[in-house]
């Protein structure tokens, strides 16, 4: 069911088209001129606008503009008795979603309807995705250590000097890789990441290069690789401290080369990629074991960023938790809850063994358990011995 205001001076066109869309089961209004139905538009928000072309006060073109001012969101259908090419293309260069000649087509009108009401929807979902997506890279936080991080993005984001992103598990590694690629020259090419301790040893080189087809029992076609994908792009390379050493030399030949040959096959294939790597190991202490190149290892940490731990940065954290209570109400559509200053101070008295992460977990169990306002007995009952 959709909000529709109907706009005509002649009543019955209103009468007629109000008691088919209500039929249809759409809430309509409507308004005799067009300084009625601007009137209208500026009290509430519609769902789709049926506007006459040809009326007294104020006409149909010049509403027209003025509705893409105030709700440019909102389709607009323009119906006219008069009905010339001209007035069509007129109308949609303004802005209107269609143009409709009178005597009316219902069934045309309907369709017409039905492709609009889509349309808004598909326009909403896709703005609802960009904000997740946006405020999912968000960086939240004052403390001096984030404070530092984001003046180093600033200053190496530009370049295409690689990066090699270090910290515990849940600190946001992957943000920092995402502020780098999103504020440097490549960002109109893909950000393309792979989990290197999510991948199988004996997979993670056609994960990386690709593979011809009949390259090993499972290739039954060709597959293109990770370096492929990003190529005047950006390859995050996250965990890389739990890549196989065959792999490594790999990625180091790469990295030389700025060349790549898919598994099974023979050709070089030149890539042009910007790396970005993340680990939660101490990579001297894992050259010194043989467990990583040393050669690669300063390949890839040309710019070494730390991203401290939760517990190192306390300060940040009424903001951060002010932060998932917004984000949590809002996708669960739920009220926003409120933090007492007895519960901030409850939070920052937890040692965070699971960083940001956690955190975001148990402001999410806060807001799903607790009243409208949650204080520091909430937080012990709920954070601190779920932690124990």
């Amino acid at each position: 069911m959709a909000k529709i205001l109907v706009i005509d001076d002649e009543k019955s066109i209103r009468n007629t088209l109000k008691e088919i869309l209500e039929y249809e089961k759409h809430e309509v209004q409507d308004a005799a001129d067009g300084l009625e139905g601007l009137k209208k538009i500026e009290a509430e928000k519609f769902e789709i606008v049926l506007c006459d072309i040809k009326m007294p006060k104020m006409d149909g073109m010049e509403l027209l503009e003025k509705i893409m001012e105030l709700q440019p969101e909102t389709p607009v259908i323009m119906i006219s008795g008069h009905g010339t090419i001209e007035n069509a293309v007129e109308a949609i260069k303004k802005g209107a979603y269609d143009f409709i000649s009178k005597p009316l087509d219902l069934n045309r009108m309907l369709i017409t309807l039905r492709n609009a009401l889509d349309r808004s929807s598909l326009v909403k979902e896709t703005k609802t995705l960009k904000r997740k997506i946006n405020r999912s890279n968000d960086m939240v936080g004052e403390s001096e250590p984030i404070q530092k991080i984001k003046e180093m993005i600033q200053r190496v984001a530009p370049t295409d000097a690689r990066v090699l992103i270090t910290g515990e598990n849940g600190t946001g590694k992957e943000l920092v890789a995402r502020w780098i690629h999103e504020q440097s020259n490549r960002n109109g090419s893909p950000l393309i990441e792979v989990n290197c301790a999510a991948i199988p040893s004996e997979l993670i080189e056609s994960e990386l290069f690709g593979h011809e087809k009949g390259a090993f029992t499972s290739a039954v076609k060709q597959r293109i690789g990770k370096f492929e994908q990003a190529h005047n792009g950006t390859l995050f390379l996250d965990e890389i401290g739990d890549m196989s050493l065959s792999a490594q030399a790999k990625v180091l030949r790469a990295l030389q080369e700025n060349k790549i040959t898919r598994v099974g096959g023979e050709k070089e294939i030149p890539v042009n990629v910007r790396i970005i790597a993340a680990t939660n190991k101490d990579l001297k202490k894992e050259i010194e074991k043989n467990n990583f190149r040393e050669d690669l290892y300063h390949r890839l940490s040309v710019i070494v960023i730390h991203v401290p731990s939760l517990n190192e940065r306390k300060e940040d954290i009424p903001m951060i938790a002010d932060y998932f209570m917004d984000q949590i109400c809002e996708d669960y559509k739920m009220p926003r809850k409120t933090f007492s200053g007895d519960a901030y101070e409850a939070l920052k008295s937890i040692q965070w063994t699971g960083n940001i992460r956690e955190l975001r977990n148990v402001v999410e169990r806060l807001i799903i358990l607790c009243d409208k306002t949650i204080t520091g007995a909430d937080v012990n009952i709920f954070a601190v011995k779920s932690n124990a």
